[in-house]
């Protein structure tokens, strides 16, 4: 565990251990660094100034969008008049923590930049909630229902490439096995249960590793039915990620084909928000939905 100054108070916070992410970890100092300035009424473009770089460099740097170089770190405490030592050092110690490569940085040759952000979110999180109308949520899939979806888009793909990929995915799902695993509740269309992806085999094995999946404590799965799709409508896929600090905003994550958004706007995470507890209530209890999963196993 790591202290880090709390700036707008002159104290300091504690950091949990799900905040130990570099994407989490950025997302905090920068947080921090903005509540300085702010504190001292120093606009974007004079803290820019100071660190020889353009205004909006200052805005990435305090959502967390890119690193931190250590002098840039130094000047912009001398400049918003941190002087106490501990404190210094303390925010340092976590600019050089927050540039150190994730463990997804092994695979930065299949990793686009768009998710890269998301792999290191998705291992800060306390909990993720998702809505999903196509496929199984990548942290609950099997190894071979993973492979199955890489090839819907990476057919033409050397064989090598492929097991990279399915590699990558099923190394994401070691959060769910750590002491501290997140809660993660995930809303699924029926279409995801019924759509036929490497063949009876593996549609069964996935079904029989939802239903184990299903009975750990901070697992929730709900299945919504055709005949309440139209009931809880959402324009597409989406997930909401909340974190274990109060500087770390919710956020939420829509994938998109060769790309992806990331909204932290408090207005725009509370209209997810009600639509997924809308979602929530229009789908089967997660007892039903695990009924409904055993259902579509025997048609299989």
């Amino acid at each position: 565990m790591v202290a880090a100054a709390d700036s707008a108070e002159g104290g300091v916070v504690s950091l949990a251990h799900g905040a130990s992410s570099p994407t989490a970890l950025r997302i905090l100092l920068g947080a921090q660094l903005r509540r300085l300035r702010e504190s001292r009424r120093i606009s974007l473009e004079e803290a820019g100034r100071v660190i020889r770089a353009s205004h909006s460099r200052i805005s990435r740097l305090e959502t967390g969008r890119v690193g931190f170089k250590d002098r840039d770190i130094v000047d912009l405490l001398t400049y918003y008049g941190v002087t106490d030592e501990q404190e210094r050092e303390a925010l340092r110690a976590l600019a050089s923590r927050a540039n150190a490569p994730g463990w997804w940085h092994d695979y930065s040759d299949i990793l686009p930049p768009w998710f890269e952000a998301y792999v290191g979110l998705e291992e800060a999180a306390t909990q993720i909630r998702t809505y999903q109308v196509q496929f199984i949520p990548g942290l609950l899939q099997t190894g071979d229902y993973a492979r199955a979806v890489t090839l819907l888009d990476h057919a033409e793909k050397p064989s090598r490439e492929i097991d990279r990929r399915v590699s990558l995915r099923l190394a994401r799902q070691v959060v769910l096995t750590r002491p501290d695993p997140p809660t993660i509740w995930a809303v699924l269309d029926e279409a995801v249960l019924r759509r036929p992806l490497g063949g009876p085999a593996v549609m069964r094995a996935q079904l029989k590793h939802l239903l184990e999946l299903s009975q750990r404590p901070n697992i929730t799965i709900q299945v919504l039915p055709f005949a309440a799709s139209a009931q809880a409508t959402a324009d597409g896929p989406f997930s909401i990620l909340r974190f274990g600090e109060e500087d770390l905003p919710d956020i939420v994550y829509i994938e998109q084909l060769a790309s992806a958004l990331y909204l932290d706007k408090k207005e725009i995470i509370d209209r997810y928000l009600m639509v997924m507890e809308r979602l929530c209530m229009a789908a089967a209890t997660p007892a039903n939905s695990a009924k409904t999963i055993r259902s579509v196993l025997r048609q299989i």
